[in-house]
């Protein structure tokens, strides 16, 4: 007997890639499972399937940064709680030096649907009843008929896994300028925030201050230095300058539409912006800024 169940879950991450360097992503979750039926003829009740597979999902990959262990561009060690990540991509170099929790060690080359749905197969293989026999999950992207961005930031005052300084998503942007469809402006936003870093000003740091490991060769003329204390612990990255947009606040999703619709506001005097920002998906922010004349 086969049970399923369409739009799980959502996994908002980030993780390492050679050619595009640090990615936000959101991910869909689908599940199939496979086995005989129960005391109460189930395979297992869909109120049981939601709570333990998400809450192994989230555990395990969501609001983290996936790492392929495998990949040759990687050198990573742990001492204690503490990991640290030096990665080379075509985008430059990237380093952290943060808890172990903000990250997931994924043994593979690279990161990618059939990879990760590998590991989280093996998470959840003690997670669930004897009477299944297999589980298989579908990751698929949210379909979109507009433009969409990826990116990566840390929420420092966040009291749950938003803190972490590597998460991120895929995001898709609906900009309306004088009440009007904008997709100029979607396409500006997706172009200027693709496969980007988005630090807040508050927490940047001079590369010297940051505790790296040994084999960090950076400066402030290459690299952007982050590090801020959060109630997980202590998180530092070392981003490439050209991968990173640096914002006066906080990267909320409600500052992040915010800091779009005044920019475009800047832009264009006499315009009225509404952006609805997305973090993810089907969630997010809208902002409004600037009059007409």
């Amino acid at each position: 007997m086969q049970l399923f169940v369409k739009d799980l879950t959502v996994i908002d991450f980030s993780y390492l890639c050679p050619l595009r360097g640090m990615v936000g992503e959101s991910w869909v979750v689908d599940v199939l499972l496979e086995g005989g039926l129960d005391q109460q003829n189930m395979v297992l009740d869909f109120g049981k399937v939601k709570r333990t597979i998400k809450r192994v999902i989230d555990e395990v990959a969501d609001h983290r940064l996936l790492v392929p262990t495998a990949c040759g561009d990687l050198r990573w060690q742990q001492q204690n709680d503490t990991v640290w990540i030096d990665f080379a991509s075509r985008k430059g170099t990237i380093h952290l030096a943060c808890p172990a929790q903000a990250f997931a060690l994924v043994p593979c080359e690279l990161i990618d649907f059939d990879s990760v749905n590998d590991f989280l197969i093996n998470a959840l293989r003690n997670a669930l009843p004897d009477n299944v026999d297999n589980i298989s999950l579908t990751l698929r992207n949210e379909l979109l008929d507009g433009p969409f961005y990826h990116y990566s930031h840390g929420l420092k005052k966040h009291d749950g896994n938003c803190q972490r300084i590597a998460h991120g998503h895929r995001s898709p942007i609906k900009v309306f300028e004088n009440a009007v469809p904008a997709p100029e402006w979607d396409r500006y936003w997706a172009e200027r925030w693709q496969d980007v870093y988005l630090g807040s000003e508050a927490d940047m740091v001079p590369v010297a201050q940051l505790t790296m490991s040994s084999q960090c060769r950076i400066s402030d003329d290459s690299h952007y230095g982050f590090r801020y204390t959060a109630p997980q612990g202590e998180f530092q990255l070392a981003m490439p300058k050209g991968c990173c947009d640096l914002l006066p606040d906080d990267t909320t999703i409600e500052l992040l539409a915010q800091f779009m619709a005044d920019t475009l506001a800047a832009k264009m005097p006499g315009r009225h912006y509404r952006v609805m920002a997305f973090e993810g998906i089907g969630k997010g922010a809208i902002a409004v800024a600037g009059q007409l004349l």
